[in-house]
Protein backbone atom coordinates (compact mmCIF):
# COMPACT_ATOMS: atom_id res chain seq x y z
CA UNK A 1 0.00 0.00 0.00
CA UNK A 2 1.17 3.15 -0.89
CA UNK A 3 1.32 5.70 1.96
CA UNK A 4 1.46 9.67 2.04
CA UNK A 5 4.76 9.13 3.92
CA UNK A 6 6.20 7.10 1.29
CA UNK A 7 5.04 9.58 -1.51
CA UNK A 8 6.89 12.18 0.55
CA UNK A 9 9.52 9.62 1.14
CA UNK A 10 9.96 9.98 4.91
CA UNK A 11 9.47 7.93 8.02
CA UNK A 12 6.17 7.69 10.10
CA UNK A 13 7.78 9.64 13.12
CA UNK A 14 9.12 12.42 10.87
CA UNK A 15 9.05 15.76 12.45
CA UNK A 16 7.15 18.87 10.94
CA UNK A 17 10.49 20.42 9.76
CA UNK A 18 11.11 16.97 7.91
CA UNK A 19 7.69 16.40 5.90
CA UNK A 20 7.62 20.33 5.16
CA UNK A 21 10.91 19.66 3.70
CA UNK A 22 10.40 16.30 2.04
CA UNK A 23 7.34 18.09 0.35
CA UNK A 24 9.40 20.76 -1.13
CA UNK A 25 11.82 18.65 -2.12
CA UNK A 26 8.93 16.12 -4.09
CA UNK A 27 7.11 19.41 -5.50
CA UNK A 28 9.95 20.84 -6.94
CA UNK A 29 10.66 17.18 -8.55
CA UNK A 30 7.14 16.46 -9.98
CA UNK A 31 5.81 20.49 -10.74
CA UNK A 32 4.28 19.76 -14.32
CA UNK A 33 6.30 23.52 -15.58
CA UNK A 34 9.39 21.52 -14.31
CA UNK A 35 8.79 17.75 -14.86
CA UNK A 36 7.15 17.09 -18.64
CA UNK A 37 6.81 13.36 -17.87
CA UNK A 38 3.04 12.48 -18.61
CA UNK A 39 2.48 11.58 -14.78
CA UNK A 40 4.22 14.61 -13.21
CA UNK A 41 0.44 16.11 -12.98
CA UNK A 42 -1.08 13.46 -10.82
CA UNK A 43 2.09 12.52 -9.34
CA UNK A 44 2.34 16.21 -8.22
CA UNK A 45 -1.31 16.07 -6.93
CA UNK A 46 -0.67 13.05 -4.37
CA UNK A 47 2.97 14.72 -3.15
CA UNK A 48 0.23 18.12 -2.51
CA UNK A 49 -2.40 15.77 -0.82
CA UNK A 50 0.24 13.72 1.77
CA UNK A 51 1.26 17.03 2.46
CA UNK A 52 -1.87 18.90 3.29
CA UNK A 53 -2.98 15.65 5.47
CA UNK A 54 0.59 15.27 7.35
CA UNK A 55 1.12 18.75 7.64
CA UNK A 56 -1.82 19.45 10.22
CA UNK A 57 -2.01 17.22 13.20
CA UNK A 58 -5.51 16.71 13.49
CA UNK A 59 -5.70 15.58 9.97
CA UNK A 60 -2.51 13.54 10.45
CA UNK A 61 -3.35 11.50 13.38
CA UNK A 62 -6.66 10.55 11.81
CA UNK A 63 -4.55 9.60 9.20
CA UNK A 64 -2.17 7.82 11.67
CA UNK A 65 -4.76 5.89 13.42
CA UNK A 66 -6.61 5.13 10.32
CA UNK A 67 -3.70 2.99 9.31
CA UNK A 68 -3.00 1.08 12.24
CA UNK A 69 -6.44 -0.44 11.79
CA UNK A 70 -5.81 -2.01 7.93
Amino acid sequence: MVTYYKILEISEDATFEEIKKAYHKSALKYHPDKNKNENAESKFKEVVEAYEVLSDPYKKNRYDNSLKHK
